[in-house]
């Protein structure tokens, strides 16, 4: 029910299934990524404590982006540092991918309403670079299997 998906032993995107379920908090993110990805399930009553957040001098160097599908069908294209295809997932309603590095690309498959999250400022055009990618008739979905 999670997918961590990599290139050579790099982090591409981690994907949670909406069938995850599991009590408690799960960070699925290491320490040091500069976007940081949990999944927390609590019983009624439970009671997190309040708390502010200390100003703390981070530094990010790339933009990573969390997906939030509400609804329909989303096929995300996985490419490499170099712009090679690698694959394709299919997200629906309830999934959630963290884009760590690489590249991607998006084919709506099914009217499709989402939440993206991402790191700011946002520096329009600089921000990225475009790509030619693939059709869909060449993707290759790779299926996720339960274990």
């Amino acid at each position: 029910m999670i997918e961590k998906i990599t290139n050579q032993e790099q982090l591409l995107a981690i994907i949670i299934s909406h069938r995850f379920n599991e009590s408690g908090i799960h960070f699925f993110t290491p320490n040091e990524l500069s976007q940081q990805l949990a999944y927390m399930h609590h019983p009624t009553g439970k009671v997190i404590q309040p708390h502010v957040h200390n100003p703390v001098i981070r530094e990010v160097t790339y933009t990573q982006e969390v997906l939030f599908i509400k609804n329909g069908k989303l096929r995300v294209d996985f490419y490499n540092d170099q712009q090679e295809y690698l694959d394709s997932r299919i997200l629906e309603a309830g999934d959630v991918i963290l884009l760590v590095t690489g590249g991607h690309g998006f084919e709506v498959l099914e009217e499709i309403e989402m939440i993206e999250v991402k790191q700011g400022p946002y520096v329009g055009e600089q921000d990225k670079t475009r790509f030619v990618g693939i059709t869909a008739e060449e993707a290759k979905i790779i299926e996720f299997v339960q274990p």
